[in-house]
């Protein structure tokens, strides 16, 4: 699923070819189907820098940061100059400047931001990924750029922030938009977009589980919410086409200490430019 997208406003569309050949291969083999399908689960998008995006990635210090438990390297954007460092993680199909209008503003007020480019994102290396090497390069990157003050994090990136914490990463408040939740809800969508039988959802989460050795539930973001004792911000808006906002409210009711803002007819990506959303972020990190 490497074919770029015209706008990285729409919601996920599924190619016809990929369609085709997921109902092809489904009648003649669901193990064969649940493969691809995880094949396509694990494969983000690389979309091109739009240009508003393109000072944040002049202006940034850009380093490739090995992170040894996954065996993988990550572009990484240093942004600012400030010791005050707030970490800014992307979520799936996205990139290290993706944050740009939040990471602007954090500048203004003397902060600094580090993100990156997630592997197999933006221009990081390799062409598939999954949440567990999310979780891992923000760890690798707190040792080596932290400590963080803060962490704002946009859909998987909320679910990987949350996680990394429940894991120990430390920081003072967390910030999540648009994030998703249970992992089985997760592969219900993307098996719907495919137009295959749950059957196939099923062997695919059995086939991870095998792999890692472990609940895929384990990761999901109301279950982990349960551990965490962070203070977390989290926003949602109610139109959102990629993530539903019953995620929202799930997860808020599972954190011991959240916050919860809901905006209305910004989608998945044009909430992370509102001003609104931007002023309610700095009142929430600077209260």
């Amino acid at each position: 699923m490497s074919k770029k997208s015209k706008s990285d406003n729409q919601s996920l569309q599924i190619p016809k070819p990929i369609l085709i050949t997921a109902k092809f291969l489904q009648a003649i083999s669901p193990k064969l189907a649940s493969r691809f399908a995880a094949k396509l689960f694990t494969t983000p998008i690389k979309y091109k820098i739009p240009k508003r995006e393109f000072h944040m990635e002049k202006q940034s210090v850009q380093i490739d940061v090995l992170i040894p438990s996954i065996n993988k390297t990550v572009k990484t954007y240093q942004y600012g100059n400030s010791k005050n460092k707030i970490l800014l993680v992307h979520g799936w199909s996205g990139r290290g400047t993706q944050l740009v209008k939040i990471a602007d503003k954090l500048i203004d007020l003397g902060y600094a931001t580090v993100s990156f480019d997630a592997p197999a994102h933006g221009k990081s290396k390799g062409n598939s990924t999954i949440m567990t090497e999310f979780i891992a390069s923000i760890h690798e990157l707190d040792k080596q750029f932290g400590p963080f003050e803060y962490a704002i994090g946009h859909s998987l990136g909320g679910m990987s922030i949350i996680n990394a914490i429940k894991q120990n990463l430390y920081v003072k408040k967390a910030v999540i938009i648009g994030s998703g939740d249970l992992i089985q809800d997760i592969i219900i969508d993307f098996i719907e977009k495919l137009q295959l039988k749950p059957e196939i959802g099923n062997r695919m989460r059995e086939h991870f589980e095998q792999k890692f050795g472990e609940s895929m539930n384990n990761y999901s973001t109301s279950v982990v919410a349960k551990n965490v004792e962070t203070p977390v911000l989290i926003i949602h808006d109610e139109d959102d086409s990629d993530v539903n906002v019953k995620c929202a409210h799930s997860i808020h009711s599972h954190l011991k200490n959240s916050k919860l803002m809901i905006t209305k007819k910004l989608g998945h990506r044009k909430i992370l430019g509102n001003e609104k959303v931007i002023e309610e972020i700095i009142t929430f990190i600077r209260s």
